[in-house]
């Protein structure tokens, strides 16, 4: 890897040269240009003074090799100053760290690679922080009411979640977000058998599922939405939130997650982790 960097790093060291001593860049534009007119004499004169040519354009170039040499060691601390200065940062990365990212770019995140690869990387790296806290009051307007009443004392604690399934969370909002443009709302995680006792005499849109009879209940699942201008937009009418929703389907099961989008019932902001020995199946046995 830093022996192919090389070539670049000549290219930069000559280029720094040129930058920084105006009198050589003069007089290598001005040799240059002899040159040129060296080699455009001699396709004028070819047939009457080859040899003459050849031997003036020799003699220019010699006369430029040695003018170009003496300026090189009239200034050779200042350029070796400029290899150190070139060389020496990033082959200390190369040689210290495996894989080399620069700040503002995420190797994980870009546009190659799956989605299920760009989730395990996450989840292999360092522990994911949740976002701040949306303001209360978007939970509770009107048209959001219309389609999930009650949000307003839904929890939206991302501590009372169990630590699998929330850095898995984490991961799908951050790739919904970094590659998809879609900001992520929480809408409800952990849920009381209380108060899933109260939702599941509601509406049937809104769950099937008594108390401790649901993931919520065990901090393994949770129903989001897409944050956009300030709002929570739930609805999947919506063409761009509907958009939202198969990708974010797709981003949870690649990070090993259920996504409520494919039941009968289709629930497209919901997901849930189901692991040995957890959950409602567990309390049955």
């Amino acid at each position: 890897m830093a022996f192919a960097l090389i070539p670049l790093f000549v290219a930069a060291l000559a280029l720094a040269w040129l930058c920084c001593f105006p009198d050589a860049r003069e007089r290598l534009g001005a040799r240059l240009g002899r040159i040129g007119q060296g080699f455009a004499s001699l396709l004028h004169r070819l047939g009457r003074r080859t040899h003459r040519t050849w031997r003036n354009s020799s003699d220019s170039v010699r006369q430029g090799s040695t003018s170009l040499g003496r300026d090189i060691r009239r200034h050779r601390a200042a350029l070796v100053a400029i290899v150190v200065l070139l060389l020496v940062p990033p082959l200390l990365v190369i040689g210290l760290r495996r894989h080399v990212m620069l700040d503002g770019f995420d190797v994980t995140l870009r546009d190659g690679g799956s989605n299920a690869e760009l989730v395990a990387s996450l989840l292999r790296g360092e522990q994911l922080v949740p976002p701040p806290p949306l303001p209360p009051e978007i939970f509770t307007t009107r048209e959001v009411e219309m389609i999930r009443p009650d949000l307003g004392g839904a929890s939206r604690a991302w501590d009372r979640l169990d630590d699998d399934f929330r850095q898995r969370l984490l991961a799908v909002f951050k790739v919904m977000k970094e590659r998809y443009g879609y900001d992520m709302a929480l809408l409800e995680g952990y849920r009381s058998p209380e108060r899933q006792a109260m939702l599941s005499t509601q509406a049937k849109t809104v769950t099937n599922a008594g108390a401790y009879q649901s993931y919520h209940q065990y901090g393994l699942a949770a129903d989001s939405a897409f944050y956009r201008d300030g709002k929570v937009v739930i609805s999947e009418k919506d063409p761009w939130a509907m958009r939202g929703y198969r990708l974010y389907g797709e981003v949870a099961q690649a990070a090993g997650l259920v996504w409520g989008g494919r039941w009968k019932l289709m629930d497209f902001g919901h997901v849930e982790l189901h692991k040995a020995g957890a959950g409602p199946s567990a309390r049955r046995h």
